[in-house]
């Protein structure tokens, strides 16, 4: 089993990202975050991934951001600067990762780590999983970028509540404001993960790259389609994986999709 803090793993139709400081409970260092777009990039030389699962070994996500560091990263405003922009590089790159990407969340999901989960598009959790955002625990604020992502997961009112109390959600709280997608038993939860891997292997990746780029204009407050937006939707009547779809579903076969 590798040492490192973090590392990636292609099984099948995922490509896995794994914290892997279980006896941290997998808080954030600084070397963490600087791998993870450098791994991200490692993720789309692999064709065969069209998933991006984000998880943590030993039983946790993620408890945070090492504070052990702070002293050290926060020394001097320059210093600080550079770590909150690595910090922020790293989330921003994993919202823009062009496949689908998906949080397997089991026990601590806070801080820094609950940002990490809200960069993926999906979020399917374990029972017994904890979720909480605590800037205002510490006397820090939450970035503009990591606010919106929250907001859009929960709303402005959960939102508020989440940051201005630094409080815990449990998992039933945490699906039913929205952050999460999926509540499942922990024994369940690989199984789950797995099965949406799956299913998203027997679809088209060129369709779900260009339909997280047309979710990420909605996001962004586009409302009304452009000659660029109409541009992609035509594109795909010419793409070989359109070829391919309606000529299997003709002949009543499974349709083999080439690279997204």
């Amino acid at each position: 089993m590798s040492s490192d803090p973090i590392r990636l793993e292609v099984r099948g139709a995922a490509a896995h990202l794994i914290l892997n400081r279980p006896d941290k409970r997998n808080a954030l260092n600084a070397a963490m975050w600087g791998l993870i777009p450098v791994l991200l990039e490692r993720a789309l030389t692999h064709d065969e991934a069209r998933l991006l699962v984000v998880s943590g070994a030993g039983g946790s996500f993620a408890a945070g951001a090492d504070i052990s560091e702070f002293e050290q990263v926060y020394a001097t405003p320059e210093r600080a600067e550079a770590y909150s922009r690595s910090i922020a590089t790293a989330l921003d790159a994993l919202a823009a990762f062009p496949r689908p990407t998906l949080a397997m969340i089991e026990g601590a999901c806070v801080g820094g780590g609950c940002g990490l989960a809200l960069a993926c598009d999906m979020r399917f959790a374990a029972e017994g999983s904890r979720f909480g955002i605590t800037p205002g625990k510490l006397g820090l604020v939450y970035t503009l970028n990591d606010t919106a992502r929250l907001i859009r997961a929960v709303g402005v009112p959960t939102a508020k509540d989440m940051l201005f109390s630094g409080r815990l959600l449990d998992a039933p709280e945490a699906l039913s404001a929205g952050l999460i997608n999926r509540l499942v038993p922990v024994d369940r939860l690989a199984g789950e993960v797995e099965a949406y891997a799956a299913l998203l292997a027997a679809t088209s990746p060129s369709s779900a790259r260009v339909t997280k780029q047309l979710i990420a204009l909605v996001e962004a407050g586009q409302a009304e389609d452009d000659d660029a937006t109409r541009a992609l939707f035509l594109e795909a009547f010419s793409s070989a994986d359109f070829q391919e779809g309606y000529r299997a579903f003709l002949e009543k076969r499974t349709p083999e999709f080439g690279k997204g």
